[in-house]
């Protein structure tokens, strides 16, 4: 079974638009469809000029899914693609950058629940427009501990000059995140959010770690900085997860953080959400 789709004029087939791919849920492909029509205003503004990567379930959560950089053969040719040289590799990825909604909703069809963004645009690929923490907690951190640490977080970086954002991950944590100007370069950006987060670290021994090692984080909260780097990639804002439920990525207002939740919006009330207030993320400019 097919259904035909046509947005700004793109006009694609659809295969299987009642597969399930939510089985806890019963959401179909059709579920995820709608939930990116109707996130698109707000979501591609964060995807755009970025490269992209895939994360795709052709048979649902449950079956696995692969992580997808080269842009298929079959893509229709008015998705945009880009050529992103491999660091200290030779040759090239051909990666769709995400412009518009026909390209959401085309890829949506393509089973694709993720969508995963670098921190660098395709104009200059070296020097990134966005600087990313991630506060990964183990199981046992209470959510009250988890949302004292975004806090200070927060607080870190505005006391070294970047205006905060938050993001909850729509899985386990959440991101803080701040705009850069795209003036220097990922080694120096991330050295510099290294030392922001060993600082903290110093500070809270007992409930934060930088150490790389699952084995040897403990109870602590690990404060991730390993996606500030050539190549690597965050979660894009409103993008579904392949998780129980259809939790989403949702960018938070900072008066927000006391009462959410990493997975507190999905598939099933994103759309609501976005009805009654702006996209937090929405003014978000280069810092």
């Amino acid at each position: 079974m097919t259904a035909q789709l046509e947005v700004q004029g793109r006009r694609f087939e659809v295969s299987n638009p009642d597969k399930v791919l939510y089985p806890d849920a019963g959401y179909r492909k059709q579920d995820v469809l709608d939930y990116y029509r109707s996130v698109a205003e707000a979501m591609v503004p964060h995807t755009s000029g970025k490269p992209l990567t895939l994360r795709r379930f052709p048979d649902g959560i449950d079956e696995g899914g692969f992580f997808q950089k080269e842009a298929s053969d079959h893509f229709p040719d008015w998705i945009r693609v880009v050529s992103v040289p491999q660091r200290g590799e030779r040759g090239v990825v051909h990666h769709v950058v995400l412009d518009d909604p026909a390209t959401l909703l085309y890829l949506a069809g393509q089973a694709c629940l993720e969508f995963h963004i670098g921190l660098a645009t395709v104009d200059d690929l070296e020097r990134p427009v966005l600087v990313v923490l991630d506060l990964d907690p183990p199981d046992g951190v209470s959510l009250t501990e988890l949302r004292e640490v975004v806090r200070r977080m927060c607080e870190r970086f505005r006391d070294a000059g970047l205006e905060p954002h938050v993001q909850a991950t729509g899985g386990r944590g959440f991101h803080v995140a701040a705009p850069l100007r795209a003036e220097r370069e990922f080694d120096e950006v991330r050295a510099d959010l290294r030392e922001l987060a060993e600082r903290a670290v110093r500070d809270e021994p007992d409930r934060l770690t930088v150490e790389q090692r699952k084995d040897k984080r403990g109870d602590r909260i690990f404060l991730d900085t390993n996606r500030n780097a050539y190549g690597q990639t965050m979660i894009a804002p409103y993008s579904l997860r392949a998780r129980p439920g259809a939790p989403a990525a949702t960018p938070l207002d900072l008066d927000e953080i006391s009462r959410a939740e990493p997975q507190s919006y999905g598939l099933a009330n994103m759309a609501r959400r976005l009805a009654q207030k702006n996209d937090p993320w929405a003014g978000m400019r280069p810092g």
